[in-house]
């Protein structure tokens, strides 16, 4: 009859998948201090070999930034997500990106994203590392990541609420 003494559920806990196909990294490896030092919280990387790139798990698209190199998701299970292409890829105001996504959309592993034109990327002399933060990570603390070859929608790790 009342709930006062049940405990509220906890979202469930929810696998990230490799956004693209490429070389998977931890956060600490990318060649940028504002990532590598976590100040935005916690992650991985991928050095791409495709120019698509996918949703991360299953969530809400909550925002696009003007220049198109990054989207952010709220999780299924309350994970807050930054995917940012490229390094110093804002410079370039949106040339090599295409966004096949809108705000508000619901997402699995399974939806493109983006198409990113690594080409254009490296002939700016930019990075084209594929970059995933858990602005939230100190609630949603990530595995270990081990540095390896990836496919795309492979299961990277589970992310849970602390």
């Amino acid at each position: 009859m009342f709930n006062f003494f049940k405990k509220s559920a906890k979202p469930a806990d929810l696998s990230l998948y490799a956004i693209t196909a490429g070389l998977l990294k931890p956060i600490t490896a990318v060649e940028d201090e504002v990532f590598s030092t976590k100040m935005m919280g916690d992650g991985f990387a991928i050095e791409p070999q495709a120019d698509e790139i996918f949703a991360p798990s299953a969530g809400e698209v909550i925002s696009i930034f003007p220049t198109k190199h990054a989207v952010t998701f709220k999780l299924t299970n309350g994970a807050e997500v930054l995917l940012h292409m490229g390094i110093d890829t804002v410079e370039l105001e949106g040339v090599p990106f295409e966004i096949l996504v809108k705000e508000g959309e619901q997402v699995t592993a399974e939806s493109p994203v983006a198409k990113m034109n690594r080409r254009q990327i490296e002939d700016n002399s930019k990075t084209t590392d594929v970059i995933l933060i858990v602005t939230n990570s100190e609630q949603f603390p990530l595995p270990e990541i081990q540095t390896k070859a990836v496919q795309q929608g492979e299961a990277i790790g589970v992310i849970k609420e602390k």
